[in-house]
């Protein structure tokens, strides 16, 4: 649908430009279409990019430069740590990634550029939402995108970034994986956050303890002149 500029197009017609069988790219497009990515005319049946689609290509063609400055401090980051690195923005209720730089050595996470995460269960989001003087009912708003998650946990985890001046996440997004994370400002405004990934099993309080000081020594050192990390980091 993007190389068709924007058309319309039929199912045999993308699963001919895609290169897939037509019963995977129907159950690809019903997955994309409940998610808001897809829209299906009800009268000739074609698709084409939905609402969710066109506000991340837009939320990350305003991000490019972004993602441009900072990677040369995701990589010193993970390179400093041994560990996959994202950067994130704010995009409604999720947590977009802008990049990522992965180790030198395997991995056993999963990430993409251009995939999103749930604010109210990710790192990068708390550390968002941390900066932020939020209500109950403003900060709630944020668990439309987080079934299973309560008012209580994330408030707990949000109060608990903002005192210790880094967030946590571990195995709500993915069993198994860990995260810690900070915000980026600018002036008084978190524009993103960076987040630093491990394996759950490796995420021991001693090595949660080594990878913040990590980011505290080498974030303040490689950011630009016009960003930093949040207070008390």
């Amino acid at each position: 649908m993007m190389d068709a500029g924007g058309q319309p197009l039929s199912l045999a017609e993308l699963t001919e430009r895609v290169g897939i069988a037509k019963p995977t790219c129907y159950r690809a497009l019903s997955t994309l279409k409940l998610r808001g990515f897809v829209e299906q005319d009800v009268e000739t049946g074609q698709y084409r990019l939905g609402p969710m689609a066109m506000r991340m290509g837009e939320t990350f063609a305003g991000t490019r430069n972004l993602a441009g400055a900072l990677h040369p401090v995701l990589v010193r980051l993970s390179r400093a740590t041994g560990e996959l690195v994202h950067l994130g923005v704010l995009s409604g209720d999720r947590m977009l990634y802008i990049d990522k730089v992965e180790p030198e050595r395997a991995i056993r996470v999963w990430s993409a550029i251009g995939q999103t995460v749930p604010v109210a269960t990710s790192a990068l989001g708390r550390a968002v939402l941390s900066t932020r003087d939020l209500t109950d009912q403003q900060l709630g708003s944020y668990l439309l995108g987080a079934p299973g998650s309560s008012m209580e946990e994330l408030r707990r985890a949000v109060d608990a970034a903002r005192d210790k001046g880094f967030s946590e996440e571990h195995g709500e997004n993915e069993p198994d994986v860990a995260c810690v994370g900070v915000a980026l400002m600018r002036q008084d405004v978190a524009v993103a956050a960076v987040s630093v990934t491990s394996l759950a099993s490796r995420m021991t309080p001693a090595r949660q303890a080594e990878l913040v000081r990590i980011i505290r020594e080498e974030l303040p050192a490689t950011l630009p002149s016009w960003l930093r990390i949040v207070e008390g980091m």
